[in-house]
């Protein structure tokens, strides 16, 4: 484990061990309670403006994921969320989707899981332009579904390769990759979408209880912690609001 993160995560759980192995009479005393472990460094997520995501989705509007590229943008949904979605959880005619599976990795294999917390399952609303290229996504899926003929796996996802298997996460993240450099962007993670997505609608001023319930975050603290650095500026602005309002 080379973060200190998991170092730290290690240590909470040997810790744990350690005094329940006292209580139950194994040891006279926890030896972990005189560690120290290292401090999580916080990470300052990398994202995007407004003004690069349009460039990225300008340039990527061609590919067969498009339509995933701009879910990720408009809804700050998880990579696994999006990848786990199948059509029956979306209802185009009602502007909205359900959180009900993931798809995650574990060492390479896929396999689908409950969403991350009971947050995580939600409704998440879809903007009319997220709207418009579902729509013409699930009409490109329709083509290449009777290309491939009997080939094709049709297991309900939103986002399948060209005969219907779940897409990987890797996979996916190795594309965004390409088409961000072919954009000529600065170089971020996919997961950063989230965040370009969360920080762009803060500073749009979109209230920070209504971002977190579209982040599936487990509360609204967590939403204020990863953003405190969004939410400064976004006081100060606030500061400057109400002098004006009273003073004039």
């Amino acid at each position: 484990m080379d973060s200190a993160r998991a170092v730290s995560g290690t240590c909470t759980i040997v810790r744990a061990s350690l005094a329940q192995a006292v209580q139950w009479d194994r040891i006279g005393r926890n030896p972990a309670d005189r560690a120290t472990p290292p401090k999580a460094k916080r990470y300052e997520p990398s994202t995007w403006t407004p003004e690069q995501i349009r460039q990225f989705l300008d340039q990527a509007a061609d590919h067969r994921l498009s339509a995933a590229w701009l879910l990720l943008a408009t809804t700050g949904m998880r990579r696994s969320e999006v990848l786990g979605l199948r059509w029956s959880d979306v209802d185009l005619g009602e502007a909205g989707l359900h959180v009900r599976q993931s798809l995650v990795a574990v060492e390479y294999e896929i396999s689908f899981s409950e969403p991350k917390t009971e947050k995580s399952k939600r409704r998440v609303a879809l903007d009319p332009h997220t709207i418009m290229a579902l729509r013409s996504h699930r009409a490109r899926q329709s083509e290449e579904k009777l290309a491939a003929g009997g080939a094709y796996t049709d297991d309900d996802p939103v986002f399948a390769d060209e005969i219907g298997r779940p897409l990987h996460p890797e996979s996916l993240s190795q594309t965004f990759k390409r088409q961000a450099k072919a954009a000529g962007l600065p170089t971020i993670r996919l997961h950063d979408l989230r965040h370009s997505f969360a920080t762009a609608a803060l500073e749009a001023g979109v209230p920070l209880k209504v971002v977190s319930d579209r982040l599936g975050h487990s509360s609204i603290s967590v939403t204020g912690d990863i953003y405190s650095h969004v939410s400064t500026g976004l006081g100060e602005d606030a500061a400057a609001r109400v002098a004006t309002a009273i003073l004039g």
